[in-house]
């Protein structure tokens, strides 16, 4: 019995969206993706996730036009790695407003802190997912910076296909 409804065919474009997007992995997938965490092993740790599942995830990922594998060198050694695709690319406004919406709707743990998105462009934090809040321009991933107090880190994130 399947764990879910197919809507691959359906004629509403958010049931469609789901039929790709409705698994959490795959959200935070691409979100790791854009901070330039896409080697399988990179991936599997950050997210605490199983091989199998990951493994699944990424196939259909990339079989759904948001993920890309792509060669890079390890020595002398070619390996493989995923990369966004403007698929993914065009998630990130969907990213913020998650990020936005889960400071305000639910309770931050003890060990948290505000998650502060910098365009990186006017050097602002911007309270939008899309938009600038502060300049007004579009928000592309090459341009934004997520300040993460609970890991003490500053992420840029990175362009479409990039290898960061």
């Amino acid at each position: 019995m399947p764990l879910r409804s197919d809507w691959s065919e359906a004629l509403c474009p958010i049931g469609r969206s789901l039929d790709v997007l409705g698994d959490p992995w795959v959200l935070l997938i691409v979100r790791d993706v854009l901070h330039g965490r896409g080697r399988f092993e990179a991936l599997r740790e950050g997210l605490q996730i199983s091989e199998a599942v990951l493994s699944r995830r990424l196939h259909a990922m990339v079989e759904a036009g948001l993920l890309e594998r792509v060669n890079y060198q390890d020595g002398a050694r070619t390996r493989q790695k995923y990369a966004g695709t403007e698929a993914a690319a065009d998630l990130l406004p969907i990213l913020q407003q998650l990020a936005l919406w889960g400071e305000k709707h639910t309770e931050m743990p003890a060990a948290g802190g505000h998650m502060a998105m910098i365009h990186e462009d006017c050097g602002e934090e911007t309270t939008h997912g899309e938009v600038c809040s502060s300049c007004g321009q579009t928000l592309v991933a090459e341009a934004m910076t997520w300040v993460k107090p609970w890991k003490n880190v500053r992420v840029t994130l990175g362009p479409v296909g990039s290898l960061v």
